[in-house]
């Protein structure tokens, strides 16, 4: 890095400490949380459609019910990157992207605990995947309270409550630190 001549004293400045620290730090918190509410339930719901187009398996109800809150937050944070990330406009997007990540983690944290008997599930059939009798009867049966496939112990309904219930916290404190600086 070059060292010029800021004053005439003779004293040398380096020029990165001209620099403003947005300049220096690479992306901004408000970007950095736009990002993250994007790029989180495009993966989440990635996974989830993944698992079950690529990996046979069969989601339940409740996890369908995980995947809309994903859905809303992809438009939303997709459509807050048509402003600048300071912006209110764009704060106010990602914000609420955050809220339906949220509420996806929330739907997750009952289904685990539908999973691990600590809520009551489902008493009644919610098979909905046909018009007639024989679309029904063919159609698998998925249990909300059983689990499929589990990661370290941990349902995927676990780990989405995991993922986003911290995802939506990060976006919301990145969101306000940088509302503050």
């Amino acid at each position: 890095m070059s060292l010029r001549r800021a004053r005439p004293s003779g004293r040398k400045v380096n020029e990165a400490a001209l620099l403003t620290e947005r300049e220096t730090s690479g992306i901004g918190n408000a970007a950095a949380a736009r990002l993250i509410a994007l790029l989180l339930p495009l993966g989440l719901l990635g996974g989830a459609l993944g698992s079950q187009y690529l990996g046979g398996l069969h989601p339940c109800e409740m996890c369908y019910w995980q995947r809309w809150p994903h859905g809303a937050a992809i438009v939303l944070a997709a459509l807050s990157f048509t402003r600048s990330s300071t912006s209110s406009f764009s704060r106010s997007l990602t914000l609420l992207a955050a809220l339906a990540i949220a509420v996806s983690g929330a739907i997750g944290v009952y289904h685990a605990g539908v999973e691990a008997g600590v809520f009551q599930g489902f008493t009644t059939c919610t098979a909905n995947s046909g018009q007639t009798l024989q679309d029904i009867m063919n159609a698998p049966l998925v249990r909300c309270d059983q689990v499929q496939f589990s990661f370290l112990g941990i349902s995927m309904a676990g780990w989405n409550a995991i993922l986003s219930l911290g995802g939506a916290a990060l976006i919301l404190l990145l969101t306000l630190k940088d509302r503050r600086a």
